[in-house]
């Protein structure tokens, strides 16, 4: 079966940039996806178009089709408690934040004993991305996974 709307998807990745490791699902569940719905970036959604269960390729993926350009100078104020992911905050860690469009990375720029001022670019606007991707598995979706706009079970959403 090949790869097209409304199929759930099961793949491994490895992430570079450049020749940075950025991350990896290698040794652990594959990362499912329901194709169509927004779950994965444009380029790399649509790079998977047609693919099969079994097939290995490569992509890289621009930032326009990625996390988008980076903006200059795109930083906010906050309260240090609405970071997540750490109880210490230095400059350069990524933390995460719950805002009204859903969880979001932001970098810390600054410190302060109440506030901080974070990037909120995405961590990885403005890179080039090589994808290195392993297809696991391709089936249709269920019609609560199209209801819902997601994929369930292992690698994707559990309610």
């Amino acid at each position: 079966m090949s790869i097209a709307d409304n199929q759930v998807v099961q793949f491994h990745y490895t992430l570079r940039s450049g020749e940075e490791l950025i991350e990896t699902s290698a040794g652990k569940d594959p990362v499912a996806y329901l194709h169509g719905h927004g779950n994965i970036i444009p380029g790399l959604e649509k790079a998977m178009v047609g693919k099969a269960a079994g097939e290995e390729f490569e992509v890289t993926v621009t930032p326009a089709e990625g996390y988008g350009e980076r903006k200059e100078n795109h930083t906010q104020q906050m309260p240090v408690k609405h970071l997540q992911g750490a109880k210490r905050w230095k400059p350069g860690m990524v933390a995460t934040v719950q805002t009204d469009k859903g969880v979001r990375q932001v970098t810390i720029v600054k410190m302060g004993l109440k506030h901080a001022t974070v990037d909120i670019n995405h961590p990885l606007s403005g890179k080039d991305l090589t994808f290195n991707i392993q297809v696991i598995d391709v089936r249709e979706a269920t019609n609560d996974e199209i209801a819902h706009g997601h994929a369930h079970g292992v690698g994707g959403h559990h309610h």
